[in-house]
């Protein structure tokens, strides 16, 4: 069994997002890790109950435990503790399947410009993407929207000693993004 901070945080996130209810979407998650860099990704995406595959709104998420913080992790591990470690996160809330290009604005005031804090700081809400996807006859338009959160979360001495502090820091994550897509979906969209 691998035991390392990183996959506690895995751990926790997936609890969190359980006890929200959320449903995770069938082979959406990787974890990779880059063999010239050696930073290590996490991803995966979760939907709300019962929307299926293609969820029509969905969360996309992304954590990174890059090198340096491995370095730092590693130094605190032998006791020589001189920075803390960081997970960046990114989150991309996803709605698709309209028939129309969405409103930018309406998207934008459903949704908060940071979210709960994790550890000491919260996600940063990033500009929207609007994507059209054309099918071969041209006359087929489906259209999505994106709108990501990003950040990270520090790992204080404390945080690396008891796992148990990932749970708290993590917990309302999954409530918080549950209300976000239920938001999404309820948007008056095509």
């Amino acid at each position: 069994m691998l035991d390392h901070v990183f996959t506690d945080a895995i751990g926790a996130l997936r609890d969190a997002f359980a006890d929200a209810r959320l449903e995770r979407l069938a082979f959406e998650e990787r974890f990779q890790t880059d063999l010239l860099l050696g930073d290590l990704t996490w991803e995966t995406s979760y939907g709300l109950p019962g929307e299926g595959l293609p969820a029509r709104v969905q969360a996309d998420m992304t954590c990174v435990w890059p090198t340096w913080s491995q370095t730092a992790y590693r130094n605190w591990y032998i006791d020589d503790y001189t920075e803390p470690s960081r997970i960046l996160i990114q989150i991309v809330l996803r709605i698709q399947g309209l028939a129309e290009l969405p409103a930018v604005a309406p998207m934008l005031e459903a949704l908060p410009a940071l979210s709960p804090p994790i550890g000491a700081e919260p996600l940063v809400r990033t500009g929207p993407t609007i994507e059209s996807a054309y099918g071969a006859d041209l006359d087929d338009i489906e259209h999505a929207a994106e709108i990501g959160y990003e950040g990270a979360y520090e790992l204080d001495e404390a945080g690396l000693a008891d796992g148990s502090a990932l749970d708290r820091h993590f917990n309302a994550l999954g409530g918080w993004i549950a209300s976000l897509l239920v938001r999404l979906g309820d948007l008056d969209l095509r």
